[in-house]
């Protein structure tokens, strides 16, 4: 199987485990590359282990040679494995002794749960999970070499931290947009306030108007005045609206002689 191939085979599985428990798809795909050897070793092909699990699996075990650490020295040794029946089983046991731990130690490994993929690498080896010291930085290479951390997702509480503080945004955005549509009200009362103050002094300044003298006789004042004027008792036509409604008046009623 080439390394596409594995990715993708084993992609959903680690994505859907994370979703459930916390332990970040991006370890789950490395420590299966490095522990199977992109699924060739023999312990992959024999029982379906992908991460190295030793003890008895759902499917029994399988008796390898594998290598462990000194400190900084390696050596050979024999070890049993656990068996399974396919890789979701050897997902999901690496998923539950990452959550249980030991029985002298349950936590051990919780330090990698919802972890960033380079502090997961660490956490697992300070767990005791490997006795090679460049554990670590194997796992972070591979991780960074095809890309894994993309198939991390993102813990449900910080999602859910995130989505509340860009509500909070929202809301305190909400509310100033109120306040601005308030204190726009406020200035369209002011200034309607104000126009009908200088409609008003507008109003008081025509009427003053209208009783002052008119630089021409108004068209409905005419008549009036040119009959006065034919009867010799208006010499000088110019006069205030009030003069000219009085002569009106007195036309009308039959008052200016003919």
């Amino acid at each position: 199987m080439n390394p596409r191939d594995f990715i993708d085979k084993l992609a959903p599985i680690a994505t859907e485990d994370m979703r459930r428990y916390g332990v970040p798809a991006s370890l789950t795909l490395a420590q299966a590359i490095l522990e199977s050897n992109w699924g060739k070793s023999g312990l992959t092909q024999q029982a379906n282990n992908l991460f190295g699990i030793k003890g008895t699996g759902p499917a029994g075990s399988v008796t390898m040679q594998t290598t462990e650490y000194r400190g900084q020295t390696p050596y050979r040794t024999n070890a049993q494995f656990r068996k399974y029946n396919n890789w979701q089983e050897s997902v999901a046991d690496h998923t539950k002794l990452i959550l249980n731990g030991t029985k002298d130690k349950p936590n051990r490994y919780h330090g990698v749960l919802w972890a960033d993929y380079k502090t997961a690498a660490t956490e697992i080896w300070k767990g005791g999970y490997a006795t090679d010291p460049n554990y670590p930085n194997k796992l972070i290479a591979v991780i960074e070499q095809h890309s894994l951390y993309q198939y991390d997702v993102p813990n449900p509480k910080e999602v859910e931290r995130v989505n509340m503080e860009q509500l909070i945004a929202e809301l305190k955005d909400a509310r100033k947009q109120i306040q601005q549509l308030i204190t726009s009200l406020a200035t369209v009362l002011k200034t309607t306030t104000e126009q009908e103050h200088t409609i008003r002094e507008l109003n008081k300044r025509l009427k003053k108007l209208e009783s002052l003298h008119p630089e021409n006789i108004p068209i409905w004042a005419e008549p009036a005045v040119k009959a006065a004027q034919e009867a010799g008792i208006l010499n000088d036509p110019a006069g205030s609206y009030d003069f000219y409604r009085m002569v009106t008046l007195m036309h009308r009623m039959g008052l200016i002689p003919k």
